[in-house]
C-alpha cells in the first residue's frame, strides 16, 4: 500500500525517523525560486521523503547532474520524513509555499487530485508514461483515468524464506500452495517449554501499515480478491477471497505458527522468522544487514490457495507529479522527462546496455521501477538474484487502490487486521468491521 529503508532494516517509511521534522535542503542552492529573467534561473523545488542516507545520495546525484548541465533551470532538492509527507504537501499548498514538483506515495494520490494539487500530465508526457511503464504503475499514477505523474519506486510483493530453517525441517523449497504454507509454518515454528516464540513459522507482523495491511492484501490479491471496489465507493474485502486470507491468519496465530508481537524485521534477519510476505525493497536492507547469512534467504511467489491459480500480488508505487501551484510546470516536466526518460548507458552491463536514470537510482538503492527493459538491464549487470521474482511480478501485480479516501481506509483495515490477531475480533467479526467502517470513508470521500 511503500517509500526506502536501508539502515534500521526496519521499514522505508520509518527510514528517516532519527532526522529532525525541518525540511532538509540540498542541491542548488539558490535563495529563491528564481523569475527567470537572464541571470536569474528559474529554481524548481522537489519535494520528497528522500531525507537521508543512501537515499538522499541517490536522488541528488540526477539533480546535480541536471544542475550541472542547464544553465536555465536549476532543481533544488528538500525532503521531509515519509510519516510527515502527506501533513506537508497539504500544509504548505494551504499557505501558499508547495514545491513544484511532488513525490507522493501513490496511495494519496485520489486525495491530492480531490484537494487541487496535482497537474494532470500533458498529453505527450502521458503518452511517454502509458508506452514505457507497466500496466499497474500507470494505473497507481493515474485518477479517474487521467494520468498525474511518472512512476517512480515500485514495489511488489513475494515471500521471503529462510533456506536453512527450511532445510533443517525437512523441507527442500518454498511453498507453492496455501496449504503448504501452513505446513511449512507448522513444521518450521518452534517455542520454547515456557511457550516463548523461538522462531515463527510464519511471519505477522504489527510493525506499520504497509506490513500489516500489505502483506495481507498481498494474499487478498494471490486469492483473486480486493480490498476496494472497482467504482472505488465501498470495500470488497467481504467475500470469499476476504474470508480464506482473514481465516489462513487466523489459524496461523491460533496455532501458533505465527506471532504478530514479533518485530518481524528484526526477527527475520535473526533467524528467528521462516517465512514473510514483504515488498521488494526489503532485498538491500536484508543484504546489509544480514551480512554472510544473506545467503540463507531465498525469494517466491507468493502462493496461491491452489496449485492452478492465477497469479497476482499487490504493487504499491510512488510517483514525480508537478504541482498545479508550480509558475513554471513546462520546466518541471522537462526535468522529469530527463530523469524518467532519457537513458544512459549502465556501467557493466552488455554493450549498448541502457537504462533511465531513475531506474539506475531505484537499483543502487535494492529497489525497482516499472520499466520492466530497465530493470532487466540493471539486474543483469549487477542486480540482486532476489530481485528477480519482484520484476516478474509487475506483469501480474494488483496496484493498492487509491481512492480520496483510501489512506484512512488502510488504517481501518490494519486497525480490523490486527484485532483478529490479537483475539479481540473474530474472522467474521473483523469482516463486518471493516466493511462498515471502509465503507463509511471511501463513500464521503467523494
Amino acid at each position: 500500500m511503500t517509500p526506502a529503508r536501508r539502515t534500521s532494516g526496519l521499514s522505508r517509511r520509518h527510514f528517516a525517523l532519527a532526522l529532525p521534522s525541518a525540511l532538509l535542503a540540498s542541491g542548488c542552492s539558490a535563495p529563491h525560486r528564481g523569475t527567470g529573467r537572464p541571470g536569474d534561473p528559474i529554481v524548481l523545488t522537489l519535494l520528497s521523503h528522500y531525507a537521508s542516507g543512501v537515499l538522499k545520495e541517490a536522488l541528488q546525484r540526477p539533480v546535480n547532474e541536471w544542475n550541472a548541465t542547464h544553465d536555465r533551470v536549476k532543481v533544488r532538492t528538500e525532503a521531509v520524513e515519509f510519516t510527515d509527507l502527506l501533513t506537508t504537501f497539504m500544509v504548505r499548498q494551504a499557505a501558499g509555499q508547495g514545491a513544484d514538483i511532488l513525490h507522493p506515495y501513490c496511495l494519496w494520490n485520489g486525495q491530492l487530485v480531490q484537494a487541487g494539487l496535482l497537474q494532470p500530465a500533458p498529453s505527450e508526457h502521458t503518452e511517454e508514461i502509458t508506452r514505457g511503464y507497466g500496466e499497474a504503475a500507470v494505473a497507481a499514477a493515474s485518477v479517474g483515468g487521467r494520468v498525474y505523474g511518472y512512476p517512480t519506486e515500485v514495489q511488489t510483493y513475494a515471500l521471503y524464506y529462510n533456506k536453512r530453517l527450511l532445510r533443517e525441517a525437512g523441507i527442500a523449497g518454498p511453498p507453492r500452495t496455501w496449504r503448504e504454507l501452513e505446513e511449512t509454518a507448522h513444521r518450521t515454528a518452534r517455542r520454547d517449554r515456557y511457550g516463548n516464540t523461538l522462531v515463527q513459522g510464519f511471519g505477522l507482523s504489527t510493525a506499520d501499515d504497509s506490513t500489516t495491511v500489505g502483506q495481507t492484501l498481498a494474499l487478498l490479491n494471490a486469492a483473486g480478491g480486493t480490498f476496494v471496489s472497482e467504482d472505488g465507493r465501498s470495500t470488497a474485502i467481504d467475500s470469499p477471497a476476504g474470508r480464506a486470507v482473514l481465516d489462513l491468519e487466523h489459524r496461523l496465530v491460533v496455532s501458533g505458527a505465527s506471532a504478530p508481537g514479533v518485530n518481524v524485521y528484526k526477527a527475520f534477519r535473526s533467524g528467528q522468522v521462516a517465512m514473510v510476505v514483504s515488498a521488494g525493497w526489503w532485498t538491500g536492507s536484508l543484504k546489509t544487514l544480514m551480512g554472510e547469512d544473506y545467503r540463507d534467504v531465498g525469494v517466491s511467489p507468493l502462493p496461491l490457495p491452489a496449485a492452478d491459480g492465477k497469479r497476482a500480488t499487490l504493487s504499491t508505487a510512488f510517483m514525480l507529479g508537478v504541482n498545479t501551484a508550480s509558475r513554471h510546470p513546462r520546466a518541471a516536466w522537462e526535468f522529469l522527462r530527463w530523469l524518467n526518460t532519457e537513458k544512459v548507458k549502465v556501467k557493466s552491463a552488455a554493450s549498448g546496455g541502457a537504462a533511465t536514470r531513475m531506474s539506475s537510482l531505484q537499483v543502487s538503492v535494492g529497489s525497482l521501477t516499472a520499466r520492466s527493459d530497465d530493470m532487466r538491464t540493471l539486474l543483469d549487470a549487477h542486480g540482486d538474484a532476489n530481485l528477480r521474482p519482484f520484476l516478474d511480478a509487475l506483469a501480474y501485480s494488483v496496484p493498492e487502490p487509491n481512492v480520496p479516501g483510501a489512506q484512512q481506509a488502510k488504517s481501518l483495515l490494519r486497525k480490523n487486521i490486527e484485532a483478529l490477531w490479537t483475539g479481540q475480533q473474530t474472522v467474521d467479526q473483523a469482516l463486518r468491521t471493516t466493511r462498515r467502517q471502509v465503507d463509511r470513508e471511501v463513500s464521503r470521500s467523494w
